[in-house]
């Protein structure tokens, strides 16, 4: 175990530069903190770079730690890396994995165009794995997955299903040359989401928080589907609309 005891030293600095998008993306690292996140990355846990901890946290006995290289912090520091008002005193530091192999495969792939907001993010990504999905694919345009707030919003799903940035009217593309059929999500030129028999395979396109998925992916869609509203509410959050039509899909 390797111990660290000045809010100044360079690996400090490293992590507490992992809360911007510009480092993350420059070190393909990732910041994660408390205790069931920790876990949950442990279950893959050739992803997790450090594991961070203060000298008064302990470690649950049924924890495989082996081969996991552990970092003794004091509660300053810890304090100094962390995002929330309260840590745990355990964090880590994760590579990021981004495994594209998996849409030459997958039979239900959801898409996000352009949605920003982190917490809706990562309730999508927490939904989708519930839901069955095998992949996700983050457009250009959407929050980065690694934010501190996605990350918790996915409460570990990030570590169990694989989620790919790419383009996406590349990936629509090649969706539909395997016979995947792809569903927008919209109202113009839609039709009721239980007029559709639920697939064998699909994939499904959701867009922005307040503008929808853009035209010219809804152009390439097989079929735009809506879920009707019987209340007074104008629309539905996505994470919520996305729930409910992925597990309709995967019927």
């Amino acid at each position: 175990m390797k111990r660290i005891d000045s809010v100044k030293n360079p690996q400090v600095k490293t992590w507490k530069k992992l809360h911007t998008k510009k480092e993350r993306d420059k070190l393909r690292l990732f910041f994660i903190e408390g205790f069931h996140l920790v876990e949950e990355a442990l279950k893959t846990k050739e992803i997790i770079k450090e594991l961070i901890i203060t000298e008064q946290t302990d470690l649950p006995t049924n924890w495989n730690v082996d081969d996991v290289s552990v970092v003794i912090v004091t509660e300053d520091i810890m304090k100094t890396i962390s995002e929330t008002e309260t840590p745990q005193g355990i964090a880590a530091v994760c590579h990021q994995t981004m495994n594209e192999e998996v849409l030459n495969t997958a039979k239900k792939v959801l898409l996000l165009d352009a949605v920003q907001d982190p917490g809706n993010v990562g309730t999508i990504i927490r939904t989708a794995d519930a839901a069955g999905v095998e992949a996700v694919v983050i457009g250009e345009g959407s929050v980065d997955v690694y934010n501190g707030k996605a990350i918790r919003s996915t409460q570990g799903a990030l570590f169990h299903l694989p989620v790919v940035k790419k383009n996406l009217h590349e990936v629509v593309n090649q969706l539909k040359e395997r016979g995947v059929p792809v569903y927008g999500t919209s109202l113009e030129n839609g039709q009721p989401y239980t007029n559709v028999q639920p697939p064998v395979s699909f994939a499904l396109l959701v867009g922005n928080e307040g503008n929808g998925v853009s035209k010219e992916l809804l152009e390439k869609t097989d079929g735009n589907l809506y879920i009707p509203i019987y209340g007074k509410s104008e629309s539905l959050n996505v994470a919520v609309a996305t729930g409910v039509l992925l597990y309709y899909l995967n019927a």
